[in-house]
């Protein structure tokens, strides 16, 4: 199965980290990131993808799933 996750959150280094984290386990990016602005803030978001073994099925437990994968 495919996983999908949308990180946002603001444009600083901690994002960057939470990033850079997710691809060091297996995570790829996927698409272009998004950024907006909120009044005060640069806010980014990027999708990551990661493929598993597991099966999909309608019932599956997507939040047990990723994280499991995170």
């Amino acid at each position: 199965m495919k996983l999908y996750r949308y990180l946002t959150g603001v444009d600083d280094s901690a994002f960057c980290a939470r990033v850079s984290k997710a691809l060091n386990k297996g995570w790829t990016l996927h698409g272009s990131p998004t950024m907006t602005f909120n009044g005060t803030q640069v806010i980014v978001g990027q999708v990551i993808c990661k493929e598993t073994d597991e099966t999909y099925h309608e019932d599956t437990d997507m939040i047990a799933v990723l994280k499991a994968a995170s």
